[in-house]
């Protein structure tokens, strides 16, 4: 299966794909995709590979198959637009690397990716240990019920700060990070399968949280920048590297693309580790018997010593939790594409302007690819068994030009932060926690409150 641009001589690619069933007037399938969205994405590869759905009056492409998915992140024939990024268009702006396209994109990556090369990482490595120690420090201080919600996102946001905006001064913005994040993300999630958009005008309370929310995010923003500015400090660190950038032409770039390039450093960052955080610590209250291997591995690996950065590739069990909480538990577990071009998906014409949406949440769970697809399964990232894994049925940084950049920084905090809590801690859920799944524009436990029991 393939992409390909369909050019006036090839006219084979003329069959329409399938309609899926269950759309009601007005809404169409938006209503299925505010109801139980992780059901019904699932269930659409029985429809077919490619499949139409409806979200108030757009026509969209449902893509359902691995190789299809892939050919559509990889292919130039599409991109980054639709109805995910136009709800987040307020968040993020249309000049930071999340939304951008083309040649602005591609300068923005230059310019941002040397803060994450594989030689980069490892100086940021005290800071995640730091950070993980803090954590099960405040923990054993706490002696109760544990908000997982609030310790999950505000290490997120203080490792994304501290390493690479180097600022001390995050320390009093990160609760108000968490929660501007936390009503904006699932406000957003709405916008996009339902889109009414002057409804959302209208002052309602949900309106009226989430443009607050949203005003006093770029407000801190704005903070952030002026703060660095004003201390006349030029550390060697992502922010500085946006502050000295310069334009195509070999001017400075704008106000309003340091202001997006540092929203999409900081939002969905600290949004996708905080969520998978939430997730992992899930899957140890859910599976103790994960967390007695992983503190195993860290006494054969470590010692009596702490953890430190330079043990994390040696922590293969643990890396392996992470992966599979990856596959079962994807931060990001849907996403949106525009067709630039007419063009040809898995035998069935795509028209120029179309909007794509495919869900990493349904190609990492689907029976086709993996058995026993929904038990949590850390040896199925064995070196021996991952290689029956398809292409593309694994993507949880995506691939491509529109790969993360900070898949590396992100594997190598989650695996260091999991194995020292891990090594510190068993969990049971408390009276009002919550597991079911928060669906928003990310994917996390909708209310985790957890006894954190010391080893």
């Amino acid at each position: 299966m393939t992409v390909e641009s369909v050019r006036p001589e090839n006219t084979a690619a003329t069959a329409e794909p399938p309609v899926a069933g269950g759309a009601v007037p007005l809404l169409g399938h938006g209503w299925r995709l505010v109801r139980d969205p992780l059901a019904f994405l699932s269930q659409l590869r029985d429809h077919g590979d490619v499949v139409r759905l409806k979200l108030g009056p757009k026509t969209v492409y449902a893509v359902t198959t691995p190789a299809l998915t892939g050919a559509v992140a990889l292919s130039p024939d599409y991109i980054i637009a639709g109805p995910l990024w136009e709800s987040l268009e307020s968040l993020l702006g249309k000049e930071g690397v999340a939304t951008a396209n083309g040649p602005l994109h591609r300068r923005q990556r230059r310019t941002i990716q040397p803060a994450f090369r594989l030689d980069a990482i490892p100086a940021y490595g005290p800071i995640m240990a730091e950070e993980a120690y803090a954590l099960v420090d405040r923990w054993r201080a706490a002696d109760g019920v544990l908000d997982i919600t609030y310790e999950s996102f505000r290490v997120a946001v203080r490792v994304a700060a501290r390493c690479l905006m180097r600022g001390g001064y995050m320390d009093a913005h990160a609760d108000r990070i968490c929660a501007d994040l936390t009503t904006l993300f699932a406000g957003m999630y709405q916008r996009m399968v339902v889109p009414l958009g002057p409804l959302y005008k209208i002052p309602l309370p949900a309106n009226r949280e989430f443009n607050r929310a949203l005003a006093d995010l770029h407000v801190l923003v704005d903070e952030i920048v002026a703060d660095r500015r004003a201390s006349g400090q030029k550390p060697d660190d992502l922010l500085t590297a946006l502050l000295e950038a310069k334009d195509d032409n070999g001017d400075p770039i704008g106000e309003q693309e340091i202001h997006d390039q540092v929203i999409a450093i900081l939002t969905p960052g600290a949004e996708t580790v905080g969520s998978t955080i939430m997730s992992l610590l899930l899957v140890l209250t859910e599976h103790p018997e994960l967390g007695d291997k992983i503190r195993d591995e860290v006494k054969s690996v470590v010692g009596d010593r702490p953890v430190a950065f330079e043990d994390v590739r040696k922590l293969t069990y643990t890396a392996n939790v992470v992966t599979e909480t990856l596959r079962l538990y994807p931060a990001v577990w849907i996403l949106t594409r525009r067709a630039v071009a007419d063009t040809e998906l898995g035998g069935y014409r795509i028209p120029k302007g179309a909007d794509l949406i495919y869900s990493p949440f349904a190609v990492q769970r689907d029976r086709r690819s993996y058995e026993r697809n929904e038990d949590f399964d850390p040896d199925r990232w064995l070196p021996e068994r991952s290689k029956d894994v398809p292409k593309y049925a694994m993507s949880p940084f995506s691939v491509g030009n529109r790969k993360c950049p900070s898949d590396h920084f992100s594997m190598a905090e989650l695996t260091l932060v999991t194995a020292v809590v891990a090594h510190a801690y068993g969990f049971e859920h408390a009276s009002d926690s919550d597991p079911r799944p928060r669906i928003g524009i990310t994917l996390r436990p909708r209310r985790l409150m957890l006894r954190a029991l010391p080893r």
